[in-house]
């Protein structure tokens, strides 16, 4: 049997606030969650792993309402594979573009900052 989290457990476990994940619920982006005896919030593995993905999507910088739209088509089944497929490999482009973008100044970075080595290197066997 899967164990059940309350929001708290889920936000803990998730490094985000409760008002965040009721945002979330709020706006779409997560499911409607299912409800304990005493009306809180009850949360399932399944429910982690779609917030965790989620999370993904968000710090890869995907904007939230492709993340909306994800969600909406995920919510509408299996009809909509192709369509979820295509929004990822789209993002995934994105990324990709944003990881070359990074490479480069990466590179750009490094080679100033071998350029004050040389350059401190040089000082100090001028001084006296």
């Amino acid at each position: 049997m899967n164990p059940e989290l309350t929001i708290s457990k889920l936000a803990k476990r998730l490094d985000l606030s409760a008002h965040t994940i009721r945002y979330y619920e709020r706006i779409g982006l997560f499911d409607p969650v299912g409800r304990g005896g005493n009306g809180h919030r009850v949360y399932t593995e399944k429910d982690v792993l779609w917030a965790e993905f989620l999370l993904r999507l968000k710090a890869t910088g995907m904007p939230i309402q492709q993340m909306l739209r994800y969600a909406e088509l995920r919510r509408s089944g299996d009809s909509t594979l192709a369509e979820r497929r295509e929004l990822l490999e789209q993002h995934r482009r994105d990324v990709q573009a944003q990881i070359s973008q990074l490479s480069q100044s990466l590179e750009a970075l490094d080679n100033k900052i071998q350029i004050y080595h040389q350059l401190e290197q040089k000082e100090h066997h001028h001084d006296p």
